[in-house]
């Protein structure tokens, strides 16, 4: 499900647990639940709107009830991906950014993490990435120490050697989103792997919107031995 630009956060993304794997059946009928609840969440609203448009808690709520409606809920766990720069407004952060502008709307980094925290405790959440602007390092060495799930840095990041050995001193994230076309060549995206997994880092290989339909990241991840792979 996509979001960011469209509301709070940028994706929700259903994935098997940890060490393990899904067979097609479990695509196909998570894939059809979330339809049927989908539809049901726009005939009830009498809107048009896309799964872009749907709040944070409503788009996790729809994938809870798809998960058990499909027949999978010790199967299926939730990553997210926030894209908190994208409504970050000087150190603060605006959940209902494409609304006018108003002060009195934002939210310190702290409550913001808050907020990741109720979406962990209620839902199947195991993965979240880049939950704070990729300058607020503060906020994502706090949320860090305070859950046991996987943070993901792609803006904290941005598959850059530095970027990496800084966040990894700082505690800052335990993952890191590697993007071939980020960091410009498949050798230097190689070391940039090394050395986040040297830190014990789990690491998720990712294209980028707009690039090749390639298959290739799908090797990557096999030769890397990332063991995850996702859309951008």
């Amino acid at each position: 499900m996509g979001g960011g630009v469209g509301d709070g956060s940028d994706r929700r993304l259903g994935r098997p647990p940890p060490g393990e794997l899904w067979g097609p059946n479990t695509r196909v009928d998570l894939a059809n639940g979330s339809l049927v609840g989908l539809h049901s969440d726009v005939q009830r609203d009498g809107t048009s709107r896309g799964a872009m448009g749907l709040t944070p808690n409503g788009s996790l709520e729809l994938l809870k009830t798809a998960i058990a409606e499909a027949g999978y809920p010790d199967k299926v766990v939730i990553g997210m991906d926030v894209a908190a720069s994208e409504f970050c407004r000087e150190g603060r952060y605006d959940l209902d950014f494409k609304s006018p502008p108003d002060p009195k709307r934002l939210i310190t980094g702290e409550q913001l993490g808050q907020l990741y925290q109720s979406f962990i405790k209620d839902y199947p959440v195991v993965s979240i990435e880049d939950p704070f602007d990729q300058d607020d390092w503060e906020g994502w060495q706090r949320f860090l120490g305070q859950v046991g799930i996987q943070v993901v840095g792609d803006d904290l990041t941005v598959t850059n050697p530095r970027r990496i050995q800084r966040a990894a001193e700082l505690r800052a994230c335990n993952c890191l989103l590697l993007k071939v076309n980020q960091i410009g060549s498949v050798s230097e995206s190689i070391q940039a792997c090394k050395l986040a997994q040297s830190h014990g880092w789990g690491v998720m290989v990712s294209h980028r919107s707009g690039e090749t339909e390639d298959t290739f990241i799908a090797d990557l991840v096999v030769g890397l031995c990332t063991g995850q792979v996702g859309a951008p």
